[in-house]
């Protein structure tokens, strides 16, 4: 009986051990399926069209057990490496002519995806499906006049009433941007749908509103180089390759050796496709302007730089985007996809990965990535190729250089910390002498302007001596201020100051580790300066300036070692800065003290508001209303105060953003909550604990009013933000009438500019406010009043 059990036991054993066996097998084939169809078109031995015929021979063997797994594959190569299309189109050609069926199983699948990723709003995985689609068509899967009947469907989305303009600009795009591939195929074929698709899609063109195109602009001025809407732009390179019967030299297509297999082959057609309906939670990608820096005539000799409106460009900028966008995480592995760029012989690669890279960090209304994802490329991209890439940096920079007095100012600011950042990587070596004119330029001129604040920046990154060394005497005005606090309780004429003393004591105490409490009582016998003379009935002395000004001079001077010494102060005496900064204007009391004691050193400045606003020291609006304050007039322009601007802005935005996703997710959580428990009356643990779990409706009740609560503050920091700046640039308008001067000066040009930044980074992701601020600003610089254009 033992025997028996035995021989059962090791029977089961057996069972089991070749189930295992049989699994992993298939995961095996599964794998190395997988990896033949990614790695296909890669450097080999063999041909392409070898290593395609090849593997259309084993999968062809393989689609009884692996036909959902190779139909995925295939899809999701497709459509996350679009530079390989034609070559997955090609093998889908080879299957589709060995198994028909197949084919029309693949169809069906990739049609299902196409309708996925427009339903999730994932853009670019549509387009790039759309483009695989059409690439059929070479292939003989598809036949011309289904896919003409696609994009006809597609475009009319773009003559859809009350949706928004970017939807109807995605459609038209999608559809224009496919045919470099099969335009050639559509034309010999079925010319009178293409030419009439063509004209419905010329006839949208023309009526579409590009009232956004000015304030998406990198430089203000179209000279040298026209700065194009990018419709407008592709719209122009499809007509030049009309004009050439629809013929380019840059996408491959190894289908035409296969040309005598795939003719024979049946066709399949689309089924009906329609696009899902706008609904007002989806989101569209922003229009923007296609970024011109150089022309042949900036190339060396060599192979030559592809016109603006050919689509060799276009084709040639959307692939190193999409090696940009594919290996932006490994600087080092993009710098190297990059150099190694097919067709790299036929044009001069350097200077095409240059004007991309700059392309995507002057985007607006903000770039893709972090900024220093793409300083940090440039540099390995140095690193790799040192005999011609530096050159072409250097010459770029200067070309740049050259044409920032009509830059837009948020790619001023992009440009001054790309180049400040490169800079300290290789030593801070520049050809400076090139640039000493700029100290005759008026000190408000972009160019001096420029050189002070990559000066100022590079100080961040290196120590005041070296950056004194580097800059010839000639632009020696231009280096910044040794960065030390000023502390004016130690200074010479200190003892006739009101709060000297009480300044002493209160160092003393803090160096003798006192308690807050301890610090508010040597403050508190101060006398109020709002309480004596005139300002007695002009002010409530809601607060002491004088308390204010004292313990946060000799705090933050006592922490001035680091930054870190200041983040321990601040959060040691956090109770103090709440009890003497309790309205706004002992708030705005504070910041005037901060910057008092650190003007010369920014950084600090900047870091120290940051920090007062996460701990809840000061408000976002009373950072605001100190930017603006008469005593910041003369610092204006200066990039700093900037910085502190649009760092309060965003955490507003944060703010606001967080605490409206948490009240999302305690609606749905009450809602599922409430659902479930009619349901599950019985199950009386479970229920329990999704009690525990459930937020009350009390609770949901607290974080509506929290959020409608900063909804107010972020309007009230919007409105003081905007009201200043109609006041600032108004005033100056009127002064310069009164004076009988003109009115476009340096600092007026770069005053609007900042005024266009914060509205771009105010409405980062909304077409109809960019819409409107570029109307409105296309008439405030013909000098009427702003106030009227409210």
């Amino acid at each position: 009986m033992n025997r028996r059990r035995g021989h059962e036991e090791e029977d089961g054993y057996e069972r089991l051990h070749r189930k295992r066996r049989r699994v992993s097998e298939n995961q095996e084939i599964e794998d190395r399926l997988e990896s033949l169809i990614l790695r296909v078109g890669e450097k080999s031995s063999s041909s392409l069209e070898s290593n395609l015929e090849g593997l259309a021979s084993v999968l062809e063997a393989d689609l009884s057990t692996f036909r959902v797994k190779i139909l995925r594959i295939l899809t999701e190569c497709a459509i996350r490496m679009p530079e390989k299309c034609t070559i997955y189109a090609t093998l889908v050609g080879l299957l589709n002519a060995k198994n028909y069926n197949f084919g029309g199983e693949f169809v069906d699948y990739i049609v299902k995806t196409f309708k996925e990723n427009l339903k999730c709003g994932k853009w670019n995985a549509a387009r790039y499906c759309l483009r695989f689609i059409s690439d059929l068509v070479n292939c003989h899967v598809l036949a011309a006049s289904s896919l003409l009947t696609l994009l006809e469907t597609l475009v009319d989305c773009a003559n859809e009433d009350s949706v928004p303009q970017v939807r109807r600009d995605w459609f038209v795009f999608a559809v224009l941007s496919t045919l470099p591939w099969v335009g050639r195929e559509l034309y010999e074929k079925k010319e009178s749908q293409l030419d009439h698709l063509l004209v419905t899609i010329e006839v949208f063109l023309n009526k579409r509103s590009k009232k956004h195109w000015p304030a998406l602009k990198v430089w203000s001025a179209d000279s040298p180089h026209l700065q194009e809407e990018y419709l407008d732009c592709l719209w122009a390179q499809i007509k030049k390759l009309r004009q050439d019967n629809w013929s380019e030299k840059h996408i491959p297509r190894p289908y035409l050796a296969f040309d005598s297999i795939l003719c024979e082959a049946l066709q399949h057609t689309l089924p009906t496709i329609q696009p899902p309906p706008h609904n007002d939670g989806d989101s569209y990608p922003m229009p923007r302007v296609i970024f011109r820096m150089f022309d042949y005539t900036d190339c060396p000799d060599g192979p030559v730089l592809p016109g603006a409106h050919s689509i060799e460009r276009f084709l040639i900028e959307e692939h190193l985007h999409n090696i940009i966008e594919a290996y932006h995480l490994e600087r080092k592995e993009c710098a190297a996809q990059l150099l190694c760029f097919p067709y790299k012989a036929k044009i001069p690669l350097e200077y095409c990965i240059v004007e991309v890279i700059f392309a995507e960090l002057f985007n607006l209304p903000r770039p893709r990535y972090l900024e220093i994802c793409y300083g940090s490329i440039l540099i390995e991209l140095c690193k790799l190729q040192p005999a011609t890439m530096p050159q072409v940096l250097a010459q770029a920079t200067e070309i740049l250089f050259m044409r920032i007095d009509t830059m837009n100012v948020a790619c001023f600011d992009r440009l001054v910390n790309w180049f400040s950042y490169h800079l300290s990587n290789f030593q801070y070596r520049w050809s400076w002498e090139d640039w000493e004119g700029c100290a005759q330029l008026d000190p408000d001129h972009p160019k001096p302007r420029f050189i002070r604040e990559v000066l100022s920046k590079c100080l961040r990154l290196s120590y005041h001596q070296r950056i004194k060394d580097m800059v010839p005497e000639t632009l020696a005005a231009f280096v910044p201020l040794k960065p030390e606090p000023i502390y004016k309780y130690s200074m010479e004429g200190a003892a006739s100051l009101p709060g000297t003393e009480a300044a002493h004591q209160l160092v003393v105490c803090v160096r003798n580790k006192c308690t807050p409490e301890e610090a508010l009582n040597v403050l508190r016998d101060l006398p109020n300066p709002l309480r004596e003379g005139e300002a007695a009935s002009t002010h409530a002395a809601s607060y002491n300036p004088l308390k204010i000004d004292v313990f946060v001079q000799t705090l933050l001077n006592l922490g001035s070692k680091s930054i870190s010494h200041s983040f321990a102060a601040i959060s040691k005496f956090h109770y103090v800065f709440k009890i003497l900064a309790e309205s706004e204007e002992a708030q705005i009391c504070v910041l005037r003290n901060v910057w008092e004691l650190w003007q010369r050193h920014p950084q600090m400045v900047c870091v120290l508001v940051d920090k007062m606003l996460k701990t809840q020291i000061v408000e976002c609006s009373a950072v605001a209303t100190w930017l603006f304050s008469k005593e910041m007039a003369s610092h204006f322009v200066n990039a700093p105060l900037w910085e502190i601007l649009h760092l309060t802005i965003d955490k507003m935005n944060k703010h606001v953003s967080k605490l409206s996703k948490e009240l999302q997710e305690a609606r749905e959580a009450l809602a599922r909550a409430d659902s479930s428990s009619s349901d599950s009356e019985d199950e009386s643990g479970s229920k329990k604990k999704k009690d525990q779990d459930k937020p009350t409706e009390e609770a949901v009740e607290r974080m509506e009013e929290r959020l409608e609560m900063g909804h107010t503050d972020q309007k009230r920091l919007f409105l003081i933000v905007f009201q200043r700046f109609i006041m600032i640039l108004s005033e100056h308008l009127v002064r310069a009438d009164t004076d009988a001067r003109d009115p476009l000066t340096a600092w007026y040009t770069t005053t609007v500019g900042r005024l266009t930044q914060v509205f771009l980074l105010v409405s980062a992701h909304s077409l109809p406010l960019i819409t409107w601020y570029s109307t409105t600003m296309g008439r405030f610089s013909q000098n009427i009043n702003f106030e009227q254009t409210m």
